[in-house]
């Protein structure tokens, strides 16, 4: 079975912006765009609904060779661990400051900001659940990963981008890759 490239990290946190990137280069998004871009994210979130019941079915799998998918990191320990799968992790990684007032932003427009717990708890939640995943992933005999900064990607993405390169063996597609990095939505920096 070919590879499958697995975009990750907490929400927030610039897996659709990855995504995109990796589109840009050639690599073809598994997406049914059944959730529309919206404010909060105004160039799609490329999502595949199958993707939510990964804990009850992977069938979908089969058909993700080549391509990339999108899955939250909580659902990364129920992809199949079978020998005929093998996945190349982009896991993204943001300034937990700024994930947390995106996700905080999001939940505001769409009125359920006050059924999310206090920024100091999501925190805690947040960390102590990415060291879990990052330590499964590490554990893992078919999966490799490469942990990219959201920040560093909109600081320098010509220098994160032939990391990127490097990790999936791109030969071209580097320069439409960095060109799909947009300023313009970064807008929860972090003062720190």
């Amino acid at each position: 079975m070919k590879l499958i490239v697995v975009v990750s990290g907490l929400p927030r946190s610039g897996t659709s912006m990855m995504m995109r990137m990796l589109e840009a280069a050639g690599i073809e998004p598994l997406t049914d765009q059944l959730r529309a871009a919206d404010e909060d994210n105004p160039r799609g979130y490329y999502e595949f609904e199958p993707v939510k019941g990964l804990e009850e079915d992977h069938a979908w799998l089969a058909d993700a060779g080549g391509r990339s998918v999108k899955v939250i990191s909580r659902l990364l320990v129920h992809l199949p661990g079978e020998y005929r799968y093998r996945y190349r992790v982009v896991f993204m990684r943001r300034q937990m400051v700024e994930v947390l007032a995106s996700q905080r932003a999001m939940l505001e427009r769409r009125g359920a900001a006050d059924h999310q717990p206090p920024d100091e708890t999501m925190k805690t939640l947040f960390e102590k659940h990415l060291m879990e995943v990052e330590h499964w992933l590490q554990e893992q005999e078919n999966v490799e990963v490469h942990f990219v900064s959201y920040n560093e990607v909109l600081e320098n993405p010509t220098k994160e981008v032939a990391k990127v390169g490097a990790f999936l063996d791109l030969e071209s597609g580097l320069e439409e890759m960095a060109a799909e990095v947009d300023h313009q939505l970064y807008r929860r920096r972090s003062s720190c």
